[in-house]
């Protein structure tokens, strides 16, 4: 396909990861340059080596399943692709992904100690690309904050660091505004009703759920490769398998394989639109 059709095919999925606009993720994609998701898309492809996926956000106790499962569903990807990724978290999240997934405990302390702990994962091994879904950014006061205004920085290690001390490009991925990355969009998020993050990347990616998100680029760059289904991430399975694990609903804090209190069938149903928009650019 042509750079145009691909280009028209981002255009398409990233006004579909924001159709619900239930937290204004509608006007924050207005203000940026459209074909964010191709780009994204581009620099996986093009990345063979090691790459950092920071998630997890704390909701009751323990984490919340958007996050996560779309870091998973990049995991499997990447390495399907010949890439070596790891999920960066809390040890909350780490402990319990361990056994199936390379992961790395992010550092606890002082803003100069997390610098320090992220240095030396840099020089030790380097990325080639940093994503970040679903990961509590630091506002302008340098705390982190839930959508409720909530102050959780006691529960979740502040993570800028591993965007800012990157050589490498970066993706971040949000869908309230106060994750890790976006402050791509700052005056957008000036206009929303919460305490927005001030950190930014390379490539930022909103949606009304950011496993959406995650689940959009695994199905686009199999388009993009012509790949006979786009339809391989199983989003039952990867939230079955989390709440198994501990984590529940962000937003009605309850263990079930849901996502920001959607119900279990939107997820699906919105990759079933994604492959739609897919499928009608192969036949035109």
């Amino acid at each position: 396909m042509t750079e145009e059709t691909a280009l028209a095919v981002s255009s398409a999925l990233e006004s579909l990861l924001v159709a619900n606009n239930h937290r204004g993720m509608q006007d924050v994609q207005s203000t940026l340059t459209p074909g964010y998701l191709l780009r994204a898309a581009h620099l996986i492809r093009r990345c063979t080596g090691r790459v950092y996926i920071l998630t997890g956000f704390p909701v009751a106790g323990t984490f919340e399943t958007d996050g996560p499962a779309g870091a998973m569903a990049l995991y499997q990807l990447l390495e399907q692709r010949g890439a070596q990724p790891a999920i960066l978290s809390d040890e909350s999240i780490t402990d319990v992904l361990s056994s199936n997934f390379r992961c790395v405990s992010l550092a606890r302390g002082t803003s100069s100690e997390i610098s320090s702990a992220a240095s030396s994962l840099y020089q030790r091994a380097a990325p080639d690309l940093v994503i970040s879904i679903e990961r509590p950014g630091t506002a302008a006061d340098g705390q982190c904050y839930n959508m409720a205004g909530d102050n959780i920085s006691a529960a979740c290690s502040a993570t800028e660091a591993y965007l800012e001390l990157a050589t490498c490009p970066t993706i971040a991925i949000g869908d309230g505004g106060n994750e890790l990355g976006m402050g791509n969009a700052q005056t957008a998020l000036a206009a929303l009703n919460i305490k927005p993050a001030i950190s930014f990347c390379d490539e930022l990616i909103v949606a009304d759920v950011s496993n959406w998100a995650a689940y959009a680029l695994h199905a686009f760059i199999q388009w993009l490769e012509n790949a006979p289904s786009y339809l391989t991430v199983d989003i039952h399975q990867l939230l079955a398998h989390l709440v198994a694990l501990g984590a529940v609903d962000g937003v009605s804090a309850l263990p079930t394989p849901t996502e920001d209190g959607f119900p279990a069938n939107a997820g699906p149903h919105f990759l079933e639109q994604a492959n739609t928009i897919l499928t009608r650019a192969v036949a035109a």
